[in-house]
């Protein structure tokens, strides 16, 4: 049984990696890829390295989900949405995007600021937060891992389905097809930030962590670390003040820089706060899986 437990967990690694070679349709990719986290718990005894591979395992999968749309760009510029959003938010904002509010009273005119390069950073860690919020539960608190992770974990799954669904551009696209009226125009000053400061690393840089950049809504930046917040809270006082000013930081990073509309971030609100709604109702659900996986564990122990 270990031997097949193995062999699924590397289908399902390279199941993304050769989706375009050999022509996998996307829902052969997902349940391929979906599938090598369980299949590792069946394969190997828990442990912490177990426990952060899974994960790994689990972040490919989604990886995989986040980027195909964006296999064929052009079909993907057919199906985006730029409009909804704009609509939404400039009601928000009482007849003005909260962005380009943002960014006229903030931003300086043809150059960059000490708060741009604040805000741009606070985006760019955003890869390794709500992942190193998991870490240290798993390293300091362990019995708050499990279900820590779940929840987290939970956010992206979920969040990129509608990626699929609803395909939704950001501001900045919207900006550039001139969806978005202002003067000045609306920037995106991540990027501009970017070239600044990698200069010419920034544009392989940014081709290799761009993944899918018409997938707006949710903001899954502001979701999972509105999630790592809450089960850092859970854990102590001091870890959620300072997950829960992360989170608030990039929420206003993400509007002020161009990356995200208001209306993407109150999405991204409603979802966290849906799964922790499910969380109660669905729990035996999730304890029943896990025994089935324990007792394939220990079949494949035992073979």
């Amino acid at each position: 049984m270990k031997g097949v437990a193995w062999g699924i967990v590397a289908v399902g690694v390279a199941a993304p990696l050769a989706r375009r070679r050999v022509r996998l349709r996307p829902p052969v990719v997902a349940g391929l890829a979906a599938a090598a986290p369980f299949a590792l718990c069946v394969a190997v005894p828990r442990s912490r390295r177990r426990d952060v591979a899974v994960c790994v395992l689990q972040m490919w999968a989604y990886l995989s989900l986040y980027e195909m749309p964006n296999d064929d760009p052009e079909a993907l510029e057919r199906r985006v949405r730029i409009r909804y959003p704009v609509v939404i938010d400039r009601t928000l904002g009482l007849g003005q995007l909260p962005g380009v509010r943002l960014q006229r009273a903030l931003a300086r005119v043809g150059g960059l600021r000490r708060l741009d390069a604040l805000l741009v950073w606070a985006h760019w860690i955003w890869f390794l937060v709500p992942h190193s919020a998991l870490l240290y539960l798993l390293v300091f608190r362990r019995k708050r891992f499990e279900r820590s992770a779940v929840l987290v974990y939970a956010v992206f799954d979920l969040g990129v389905l509608v990626y699929w669904v609803l395909p939704t551009a950001p501001p900045w696209y919207a900006s550039r097809q001139g969806v978005i009226e202002a003067e000045p125009a609306l920037r995106r000053l991540m990027v501009e930030q970017g070239e600044a400061f990698w200069r010419e690393r920034w544009e392989p840089l940014y081709g290799l962590l761009a993944g899918n950049p018409l997938a707006a809504m949710p903001s899954l930046h502001f979701a999972t670390s509105v999630m790592a917040a809450f089960v850092l809270a859970d854990a102590g006082p001091v870890e959620g003040a300072v997950a829960w000013t992360y989170a608030l930081t990039l929420g206003f990073a993400l509007v002020y820089l161009g990356e995200h509309y208001v209306v993407d971030l109150i999405a991204g609100l409603a979802l966290v706060l849906g799964i922790r709604r499910l969380e109660a109702p669905l729990t035996p659900a999730f304890r029943t899986i896990g025994r089935t996986v324990a007792a394939l564990e220990m079949r494949a122990a035992g073979s």
